[in-house]
């Protein structure tokens, strides 16, 4: 088992020992969260394992819920890892990835945030996110895109909806920050980013964004996300057919180069 799985498997272990003096006491998650100061989403996010306890929650919860020590005992294995359990996977796998290719419908992918539009779309995410813990998915989604400097070179590419880049997340500075980021992003040779003109009346992915994956062995996977899950393709011919569906896509998209253009024109705008 990854470490990263004995961390989540280690999460929902706390989350069923919670649950379980919880209804003990006779507590609804609502009820529990008001005495120990923390909302009702915070409380059903903890025991679902998707979301680690912060701060006193561990301290209050034991001694309202009389566990007797039984959660703090078991909340230092606990996962402490910024990123989402069903998310973990995904960034080891891409970190070493030989090939990563992405299309993209309503929001600029992880790789290619800036400090500044990250931190807008996490602070903007529901249930909210505490200051801590915003700024430490912000430095996680910022050290993920070391692969886009790891040496040797990755192959990488990105198909985009227009709506990605004229969404103003953050603002007209944040936005301008982050168009004036990509065209330093494609002067690197081995990063190609492609638009999709809004003019198209249909394309083979209308029915979400996905990310490509090869490993150093050639193995070759698919990553789905939605809200709050993801999962893999890695059988045929699903997989050869999301492979077939991007090599599609980079045909119907604008050219590199047309689409740097675009990107320029649309900085200077603002």
């Amino acid at each position: 088992m990854h470490s990263s799985d004995q961390r989540d498997s280690n999460a929902e272990m706390f989350g069923q020992l919670l649950r379980h003096f919880r209804e003990r006491a006779g507590l609804s998650q609502e009820a529990l969260g008001a005495r120990i100061g923390y909302s009702k989403s915070q409380v059903a996010m903890v025991e679902r394992g998707a979301r680690p306890p912060k701060g006193a929650f561990t301290q209050q919860a034991d001694e309202t819920l009389g566990a007797q020590g039984a959660l703090l005992a078991v909340a230092p294995t606990l996962r402490t890892s910024p990123l989402p359990p069903w998310f973990a996977g995904f960034a080891e796998e891409e970190s070493g990835a030989v090939a990563r290719h992405a299309y993209e419908t309503h929001v600029m992918p992880g790789l290619l945030q800036t400090e500044a539009y990250a931190r807008a779309v996490l602070a903007g995410q529901y249930p909210t996110f505490d200051d801590d813990e915003v700024e430490a998915k912000v430095a996680a989604r910022l050290a993920r895109q070391s692969l886009l400097s790891r040496r040797p070179l990755p192959d990488i590419s990105f198909v985009l909806e227009l709506a990605a880049l004229t969404r103003p997340i953050g603002g007209r500075r944040v936005r301008r920050e982050q168009l004036r980021h990509l065209l330093d992003v494609v002067q690197l040779r081995h990063v190609k980013i492609q638009l999709m003109s809004p003019e198209r009346e249909s394309h083979p992915a209308l029915d979400g964004p996905f990310v490509l994956l090869e490993n150093s062995k050639r193995r070759q996977l698919a990553y789905i996300e939605g809200q709050g899950g993801s999962f893999y393709v890695t059988q045929q011919p699903d997989l050869g057919n999301l492979f077939g569906k991007y090599g599609l896509l980079r045909a119907q998209a604008y050219t590199p180069e047309e689409s740097r253009e675009m990107i320029e024109k649309m900085a200077e705008e603002l």
